[in-house]
């Protein structure tokens, strides 16, 4: 019997009414506390309490209620999220489903320097407020007067985050320094362009789309992306007819340029096959002569059955190709060896490796040792 009684009943019913009592008593000053104290704050100061207090328990997000659920679809997904590491300095920024890269909000201000501290003209937008500033408003062009903040969902979390445009930094960024060279910055200003030099500095080399993506993880999801697009655009789905796309004169140049003379017949001596895969096919974008290697494979007596150009597409590819002859064309006519041409070749048709530097280019032997000369070979 006992064991089935609630431990209330051994309890003193005097204890619970003076309990209550007591309960109800500190209940009612603590309220007439609170007013008193409210009372004497203005509308402002009252704001910024209930907004600290939000911020204390949820940053800069907001948490999805189930009434609200049927709102997502319009909010875009981060599909990648990451930390761009600048010296001290750490940037969250995300990928989102849409393409668009950006930077939280607090993670804006965090990276920028700026405090909650001054006279908030634009409620819970820390940005907006330091653009703001006196001394900082005359250098903001009118198309950073207004910027949009993006709400996005967090990975795998309920969570809508709040952000902007990551190329918005570099421009805040502009800003800043242009305002420090007038001479207009107080001190707390001056830290922040210090902070923004740093940042252009890391940004001026690679940009902050390339870091952004870096550090997300959506650089390798990107190019496989963007190769997959370009492949589309640059191969046939089917084999073209044969038709006539190499010039005579590109083959006249390769002999004029290597000393040999011209053979009356149409064909070719392997060698001149080598350097046609070196100069054009191989300066074509990235993963294109690849592809066209797997659709004209070497056949069992170590002949190509078709020509690549044939596997080009005929409104992207073939144009591109014949783009690229006339480049080739013109800096072996320009060239008096074939030593001069390969120096010439990555400035006036630059393939992937190329960089445009022609240093990399030695007097008579060429990065590429499929462009050397037949004494190098």
């Amino acid at each position: 019997m006992l064991d089935h009684l609630s431990s209330s009943a051994y309890a003193n019913p005097m204890d619970e009414k003076k309990n209550e009592a007591a309960v109800q008593l500190g209940r009612l000053g603590g309220i007439k506390g609170g007013r008193a104290r409210a009372n004497k704050l203005s509308n402002e100061q009252r704001t910024d309490i209930a907004r600290g207090a939000a911020e204390a328990r949820w940053g800069s997000r907001s948490i999805l209620k189930p009434t609200h659920l049927g709102t997502l679809g319009s909010i875009p997904k981060a599909t990648h999220a990451g930390t761009l590491q600048i010296g001290e300095i750490a940037i969250p920024c995300f990928v989102l489903e849409n393409g668009k890269r950006v930077i939280s909000q607090s993670g804006m201000s965090s990276t920028l320097g700026t405090t909650k501290g001054g006279t908030r003209k634009v409620p819970g937008d820390r940005l907006a407020n330091f653009l703001a500033a006196n001394a900082i408003r005359p250098f903001v062009p009118p198309a950073l007067a207004t910027i949009p903040n993006i709400k996005f969902r967090l990975p795998k979390q309920a969570f809508v985050g709040n952000g902007y445009e990551a190329t918005i930094l570099v421009e805040i960024c502009k800003i800043v320094l242009e305002a420090r060279r007038a001479g207009v910055l107080n001190v707390l200003q001056a830290r922040i362009a210090d902070r923004c030099e740093t940042l252009l500095a890391a940004f001026g080399n690679v940009g902050i789309i390339a870091l952004v993506d870096e550090a997300t993880g959506y650089q390798s999801e990107r190019d496989r992306d963007e190769l997959h697009k370009l492949l589309e655009k640059y191969i046939s789905k089917e084999l073209l007819p044969w038709t006539k796309r190499f010039p005579d004169e590109f083959y006249r140049q390769i002999y004029r340029l290597m000393g040999w003379e011209y053979p009356r017949g149409a064909n070719h001596p392997w060698l001149v096959g080598r350097y046609t895969k070196a100069i054009v096919y191989k300066r074509l974008p990235p993963g294109v002569l690849e592809q066209l290697e797997r659709k004209n494979p070497y056949d069992e007596k170590g002949a190509r059955r078709f020509r690549h150009h044939q596997w080009l597409s005929e409104d992207f590819g073939n144009p591109a190709l014949r783009d690229h002859l006339i480049k080739v064309v013109t800096a072996m006519q320009c060239s008096d060896s074939w030593e001069e041409f390969t120096r010439k070749l990555p400035r006036i048709a630059p393939g992937p490796g190329d960089h445009h530097q022609m240093e990399l280019f030695r007097e008579t032997k060429s990065a590429d040792p499929d462009l050397d000369p037949p004494g190098n070979v």
